[in-house]
């Protein structure tokens, strides 16, 4: 029988701030299981299409693999309670499949999001800001959805196209407005230097929500310092969030006029997905449709995408193009959006299993699949037990708490664990083998791992630094591990 943990029943916003921005997976998603047997299969994001009243998720493939009521009955075939609640994980954050486009809607997405919007009710619901660089700049981007553009091929979001064209972001509709906080060559950093350009276009628009999209410029000529992305990332959603505009991330295109800056992509697009993840806000993953395009989406200089009929245009011709996909997939996400906070529509999707685990030695978080991301807080979760790591040979002081993930793999496979962290929080990432303990480290660092693995049991230990003047640098960290290209 499954037990879940949720956090405690206080006010949302402050159930927000310490539990899901602090490490809420830390409070709220640990299941006990007897024994590590556990069944991936269980608890499934069902299709928007089945409770959107205008669905709008047509063109995402994964998204047919849809579940009843039924796929729940063996959760609780051992439960004495004569009804089981029908949505059994409804109360817990909700995981963000990689392979979907739109991040699930879950009710505890949803609450979360009224959460938001309550944070400064006098925003308007029908204007977004456009924050990013040059991919966002760019005419293709939305600017077609200013006057009467073809949906033939998606009646359901014509409504919601007209309901954002009338908006007023300041003197103009959102789709066209330039905006103070996207320019040419911008990484994450700059629409967070002082004076805030962020702060200037969510005050000159009253934007209910923020389309966020950076990454190339960060990731440079594939040298970008990841740590430093995430971190802005960080920066930027929260700062949206206080302000009460929902953050609504996108991932960013491929590189295909770099190798290594290509290589480099799937990284970034997953700290993205990690922090869109612990802030339950949502995310548009379009790594897949890109990569199945012709040029990968891209027009000749290998950055930035290319568009047919002005981006606008959403027969099977063209959802080919890079703008075009990304504009509809920008409409579909405003539309499930609206949807939801002003036509007060259900949640669409149902609550996905959590992760299995409280992150202690003895009962670790178990990964089931790559690319994994997750947010814990070492500050307000874990465990203090393993305060040095002999087996690497370290010297380093690790005895503030820390979370053990566990990992299994049955053919060799070369792995990049990384962790993202602001100042003055210091979560280092270890590698430890099947004994989950110090002695049993492979691989340290402070930021980052890479490493061959042959087929086995793992651990990774994200535990905490003391300085050498006693400070705990405790916090909140993001992990990501992913499979490594050779």
């Amino acid at each position: 029988m499954i037990h879940a943990r949720s956090c405690a029943q206080t006010p949302l916003y402050l159930t927000l701030l310490s539990c899901m921005l602090f490490g809420v997976f830390a409070c709220g998603s640990g299941v006990t299981l007897d024994g590590d047997d556990w069944n991936t299969d269980t608890a499934r994001e069902q299709d928007a299409d089945d409770h959107l009243p205008d669905p709008a998720d047509s063109w995402d493939d994964a998204s047919d693999d849809t579940h009843t009521d039924a796929d729940f009955q063996d959760i609780f075939e051992d439960d004495t309670s004569e009804n089981p609640p029908e949505y059994p994980f409804e109360n817990l954050p909700a995981l963000y499949d990689p392979d979907l486009v739109h991040s699930p809607i879950t009710p505890y997405v949803a609450q979360n999001l009224r959460a938001i919007v309550e944070r400064n009710p006098d925003l308007h619901n029908d204007v977004f800001a456009k924050i990013g660089d040059s991919l966002t700049v760019n005419t293709g981007f939305l600017h077609c959805f200013a006057s009467s553009p073809d949906l033939n091929t998606h009646p359901e979001l014509r409504s919601t196209a007209d309901y954002f064209r009338a908006g007023l972001a300041d003197t103009t509709n959102p789709y066209v407005r330039e905006s103070l906080a996207a320019g040419v060559g911008w990484s994450a950093s700059k629409v967070l230097t002082a004076p805030s350009l962020l702060d200037a276009e969510l005050s000159a628009t009253s934007a209910r929500y923020g389309l966020v999209m950076f990454g190339t410029n960060d990731i440079g000529d594939g040298s970008g310092n990841i740590h430093t992305y995430g971190a802005n990332l960080l920066n930027i959603a929260d700062q949206m969030i206080a302000n009460g505009t929902i953050p609504v991330f996108t991932s960013i295109p491929p590189r295909a006029d770099n190798p290594t800056a290509d290589a480099a992509v799937p990284r970034f697009n997953a700290v993205a997905r990690a922090v869109a993840q612990s802030r339950q806000i949502p995310f548009i993953n379009l790594a897949q449709t890109w990569a199945e395009q012709p040029a990968r989406g891209l027009l000749n200089d290998g950055i930035h995408l290319n568009s047919f009929q002005q981006g606008c245009n959403f027969n099977e011709t063209g959802l080919q193009y890079g703008h075009n996909a990304r504009n509809l997939a920008t409409l579909e996400k405003l539309h499930r959006l609206h949807s939801l906070l002003d036509l007060d529509a259900p949640a669409p999707d149902l609550s996905s299993e959590p992760l299995h685990g409280d992150g202690s030695s003895s009962d670790p978080i178990l990964i089931p699949s790559l690319p994994f991301v997750d947010s814990r807080n070492t500050g307000t979760g874990g465990q203090s037990v393993i305060d040095a790591y002999p087996g690497c040979n370290a010297a380093q002081n690790e005895s503030g708490n820390e979370f053990i993930y566990r990992f299994q793999t049955e053919h060799p496979i070369r792995v990049r664990a990384f962790v993202i962290v602001r100042t003055p929080t210091d979560v280092d990432v270890h590698l430890l083998d099947h004994t989950a303990t110090g002695a049993g480290c492979l691989a340290r660092h402070d930021r980052e791992v890479i490493y061959d693995l042959a087929p086995g049991t793992y651990h990774f230990a994200l535990d905490t630094f003391v300085s050498a003047n006693g400070n705990i640098n405790s916090g909140e960290f993001l992990f990501i591990l992913l499979e490594e290209e050779e």
